[in-house]
């Protein structure tokens, strides 16, 4: 039961569409433009850079918000607290990727994953940070150090899940939690990985390869 509440209270969250209502205070609906979806990099390069961070922010705090207040709540049972903490993380992807009243056409989650990380553990996310950074800086390509941050979160948690003290018949729940979460990442940017792959994905700056 407890689960199924932090995944319904995480998508409410997650249909806090920042990007959408940017947009419509600028008079557009942003997913009608640039890549079509209501994501941060999206409002970078449709409104600007103040909307990007903007956006940015709405999204990782509307995750951190519902995911910080499970820790709280758990905080004398630290290992459910990390798991429950997930499962509010993936209702706020599901919900920002997914909101019914936008027919399904949200952003690709990848704000609101870093508000997950952030929530969850410092360390990944100054881990996860530098290599999105790195990765962008190098490449210019936003997608490429979105989908390296989806693939660290995975890895991170696969390897600290015993850390973190989940008991052993927790295991199997947290692994397939944080990989839904990774997965849902990659799932939203399959058309991403096709230009990347044929060398014809939009670049932060600068024209395509």
């Amino acid at each position: 039961m407890e689960r199924i509440i932090c995944l319904v209270v995480g998508y409410a969250f997650g249909l806090i569409e920042s990007g959408y209502l940017y947009g419509k205070m600028n008079g557009i609906d942003i997913r009608q433009h640039g890549s079509g979806n209501s994501g941060t990099t999206n409002a970078l390069r449709v409104l600007g850079k103040k909307a990007g961070l903007v956006v940015f922010i709405g999204d990782v705090l509307k995750t951190m918000i519902p995911c910080v207040a499970v820790r709280i709540l758990f905080r004398d049972d630290p290992p459910m607290g990390y798991l429950l903490t997930l499962y509010t993380g993936l209702g706020v992807i599901l919900g920002h990727n997914y909101p019914f009243y936008l027919k399904f056409q949200g952003g690709k989650g990848i704000a609101a994953t870093a508000g997950i990380l952030t929530s969850l553990d410092w360390r990944l996310m100054v881990i996860c940070l530098i290599s999105f950074v790195l990765v962008v800086a190098v490449s210019r390509y936003v997608s490429l150090g979105s989908l390296v941050v989806a693939t660290i979160f995975l890895a991170w948690n696969c390897v600290m899940a015993g850390s973190y003290g989940i008991p052993e018949a927790g295991l199997t729940d947290y692994y397939i939690v944080a990989a839904a979460i990774s997965v849902l990442a990659f799932w939203r940017h399959k058309a991403n990985i096709v230009r990347l792959v044929h060398g014809t994905e939009n670049k932060l700056w600068g024209n395509k390869k």
